[in-house]
C-alpha cells in the first residue's frame, strides 16, 4: 500500500478529514465516511480501512460486525490536502443497508 503523509492531512476542527471510498478495480464510489488521525494510522497498519464514527463518537473499522472489509490497496490526499481517496478491495457489500454502494439510490 502506498504510504500516505499523515503530516500533510489538514484535519478539520474536530480532528477529522472525509474519506472517499473507491473500489479499486471498477472505479466506483462505495461510501464516504470520516478518518483521525489515529483511524488513519490504524489503516496504515492493518491495510484495513478505519473511520472515526461521527455518530458513535468512536473508532470504526468497516465490516468488524459484518465480514464486508474493505481492503485498502492506496491513500491518496487531495491536493488541498483535506481529503483523502481510498482505492480498496471489498470483500462485500460497502452499505450498510447491504448494497454494493452507499449511492445507489437515484435523486
Amino acid at each position: 500500500m502506498r504510504e500516505l503523509e499523515l503530516d500533510k492531512v489538514r484535519f478539520d476542527r474536530d480532528g477529522l478529514v472525509p474519506v472517499v471510498v473507491q473500489e479499486q478495480s471498477t472505479k466506483q464510489v462505495l461510501m464516504l465516511g470520516y478518518a483521525s488521525r489515529e483511524t488513519l494510522e490504524e489503516t496504515l497498519t492493518s491495510g484495513l480501512l478505519t473511520f472515526f464514527s461521527r455518530s458513535r463518537n468512536a473508532r470504526w473499522l468497516k465490516g468488524e460486525t459484518s465480514g464486508n472489509y474493505l481492503r485498502v490497496n492506496a491513500l491518496s490526499l487531495d491536493c488541498d490536502g483535506d481529503t483523502v481517496l481510498a482505492l480498496v478491495s471489498a470483500d462485500g457489500p460497502a452499505c450498510h443497508n447491504g448494497t454494493k454502494t452507499c449511492f445507489e439510490e437515484p435523486m
